[in-house]
């Protein structure tokens, strides 16, 4: 019913910048809440950032001051601006949404992307 897609990962140098890019389609009354997650080799899957509907953010420790997330909520599109990338910051991200939908009443329900690799290496 709701596919999620993110595009914008590879391979960047330590201290450099990217951004990624998530778009939601199909049957979608409202998305709420938007946000970046990531998984390393050996770790489990952790926050990066949200962001509400309204434009309130959320960040991990790790990246306040280093990453920006933000949305366009016309085009059900969420971004994640990236900089001063560090070699720790070397995981897969997935994109995740929290999506209203209506079938006679409403009701909520999280949806992933299928994840882009990020790596930051010399």
């Amino acid at each position: 019913q709701v596919q999620l897609v993110e595009s914008g990962g590879g391979l960047v140098q330590p201290g450099g910048s990217l951004t990624l890019s998530c778009a939601a389609s199909g049957s979608i009354f409202r998305i709420d809440a938007m946000g970046w997650y990531r998984q390393a080799p050996g770790k489990q899957r952790e926050l990066v950032a949200d962001i509400t509907s309204g434009g309130r953010t959320n960040y991990a420790d790790s990246v306040k001051g280093r990453f920006s997330i933000s949305r366009v909520n016309t085009q059900n599109t969420v971004y994640l601006q990236m900089n001063i990338l560090k070699p720790e910051d070397t995981a897969v991200y997935y994109c995740k949404g929290t999506v209203t939908h209506y079938s006679g009443h409403y009701y909520a329900q999280d949806y992933w992307g299928q994840g882009t690799q990020v790596t930051v290496s010399s």
